[in-house]
């Protein structure tokens, strides 16, 4: 459904785009996360953190935090209950004790690889309508959209997303 929004053109196309990006995002998600919720207790932040360790391995708090784009504080939360779960361990840097050094556990290892094969067929299945030329391009045009985006700090400047998320 297009804006309604009586502006000048060049809002109503941003305003369109972004809209229909929300709404197949919401989607998409719809069709991946209850299942993954309902068979093994995973939400979608915790499947952020179990494939940003397992992919990218051990990191600081705050360089998690940003590879998510959320705030440490909200991230804090997330981390608690998989620790409590014994799928993540944080652990305090010995070069700097302030900082706090996630990784995953043998236990969190073992749990991913149980849901994310099937996790993965119905990322398949939810982008299927879109062949593999348009499934580049999708990821090109978002990959772009969110480089381009700048992201206001707590003291009012902006930063560049390019900068925690590659």
């Amino acid at each position: 459904m297009p804006t309604h929004y009586e502006g000048s053109g060049t809002e109503r196309l941003a305003l369109d785009a972004y809209i229909k990006l929300m709404r197949s995002t919401a989607s998409v998600n719809a069709q991946l996360f209850p299942p993954l919720q309902a068979e093994f207790g995973i939400t979608p932040s915790q499947l952020g953190v179990l494939e940003a360790l397992s992919h990218l391995g051990p990191m600081p708090h705050c360089v998690l935090a940003g590879k998510l784009l959320v705030s440490a504080s909200n991230l804090t939360t997330v981390l608690d209950n998989l620790e409590r779960d014994g799928l993540v361990k944080r652990e305090r840097d010995t070069a700097d004790r302030r900082v706090s050094i996630t990784s995953l556990t043998p236990e969190g290892v073992a749990r991913l690889a149980s849901f994310f094969p099937a996790h993965v067929r119905r990322l398949v299945q939810a982008m299927s309508e879109l062949d593999p030329d348009e499934q580049v391009e999708l990821g090109r045009l978002c990959r772009k959209l969110g480089r381009s985006a700048a992201v206001p700090t707590a003291a009012g400047d902006t930063h560049s997303v390019r900068s925690t998320r590659a």
